[in-house]
């Protein structure tokens, strides 16, 4: 793993000269024919040409809060059970929160999940390693479609084992050059790999984490979690679907939203007498 964790540590630089690079969709990792570096680890002091090519943050200031705001009245009542297991995360208890360095409009900041409590929704997801090639078309398409759920007062925060340096170099990278471009939404370092653990997603020999997936309330419960194997990228229709549904329902909590669900359909009250009135309908 020590190969695994300079290579996303030092970004693009190194990664290019590799014969064969990490795929999302490869599900072990072989440390020892990975890749060859083409300089000496002393090459990687923070004055050598590779992070002398990077254009580096104004500041190490925190800017979280500038992406919080109040919008939609915080409801009391849930129709949905909050489990109780002693094995967190499930869906149904509080997630487990973190504080973490991040990279956003290519600074760093500092991105705390309890700060969204009572103010957002959170769309937290994981992803196995930056410079990969799922992982970026799943990244780029929740960041073009940002606007949609920042109108569902929801935040989206994407989390890798990789450092900020790395995450920072992927962001400088042009989209048609395999890397992101400029993100609408913070990109979480989690080089401990303390928070892919918490969350149930981390695959502890190789290091990285699963394809997870949850949607965060505003009081910090988990109301929905999917984990896909890294070959499998995910659905943001989807998503946004089960985050519409999810509101649905705490804004009704007499009803329920059956299979495939979509805003303006017909919900389902909750009773043997009254979902007569559904099923009579479809």
């Amino acid at each position: 793993m020590p190969t695994l964790h300079l290579l996303s540590t030092v970004g693009l630089d190194y990664i290019t000269v590799c014969p064969v690079a990490m795929a999302c969709s490869v599900p072990s990792i072989a440390s020892s024919t990975f890749c060859k570096l083409s300089s000496p680890v002393a090459s990687l002091h923070p004055s050598s040409a590779l992070f002398s090519s990077l254009s580096f943050p104004k500041s190490f200031t925190s800017r979280s809060s500038s992406l919080i705001s109040r919008s939609r009245p915080l409801h009391k009542r849930s129709f949905l059970v909050k489990a109780s297991s002693e094995d967190l995360p499930l869906v149904g208890n509080k997630a487990p929160d973190f504080e973490a360095e991040a990279v956003f409009d290519q600074e760093f900041i500092k991105v705390k999940l309890s700060d969204y409590i009572g103010k957002k929704y959170v769309i937290l997801f994981f992803y196995p390693l930056d410079f990969t090639f799922v992982c970026p078309t799943e990244i780029t398409a929740f960041s073009d479609r940002y606007a949609e759920f920042e109108k569902l007062n929801t935040e989206i925060l994407g989390v890798s084992v990789d450092s900020v340096f790395s995450h920072l170099a992927w962001v400088q990278t042009d989209r048609k050059s395999g890397g992101l471009g400029d993100l609408n939404y913070p990109l979480i370092s989690d080089v401990t790999k303390s928070i892919s653990k918490s969350f149930g997603v981390l695959i502890p020999d190789q290091g990285i984490a699963l394809r997870g997936l949850f949607i965060i309330d505003k009081e910090g419960v988990i109301q929905h979690s999917t984990i896909n194997n890294l070959a499998i990228g995910r659905s943001v229709d989807e998503t946004m679907r089960t985050l519409q549904a999810l509101q649905y329902v705490q804004d009704n909590p007499d009803e329920v939203c059956p299979a495939g669900w979509k805003p303006g359909e017909k919900s389902m009250k909750p009773d043997p007498k009254l979902s007569k009135e559904y099923f009579s309908a479809i």
